[in-house]
């Protein structure tokens, strides 16, 4: 039910929005996996992410420079 939701939360979403979404939900599982190794889960989660929300940004400008949606 909550995969659902969040499906449907999710449907009427730009590209740009997408993929920001994406990148900092990627680097903040990431970062709180190293973060978690390292001993602060935590910081490594909010590191992680903000800078999976600059790179989920990047790419999308890379992809519209590239003529892409």
């Amino acid at each position: 039910m909550v995969f659902g939701l969040l499906l449907a939360g999710c449907s009427g979403m730009s590209s740009t929005e997408q993929r920001v979404l994406s990148g900092g939900a990627i680097g903040a599982s990431s970062g709180a996996l190293i973060g978690w190794a390292a001993g602060s889960p935590a910081a490594g989660a909010a590191i992680g992410g903000g800078a999976g929300l600059l790179g989920g940004y990047l790419y999308d400008r890379y992809q519209k420079s590239q003529g892409r949606p």
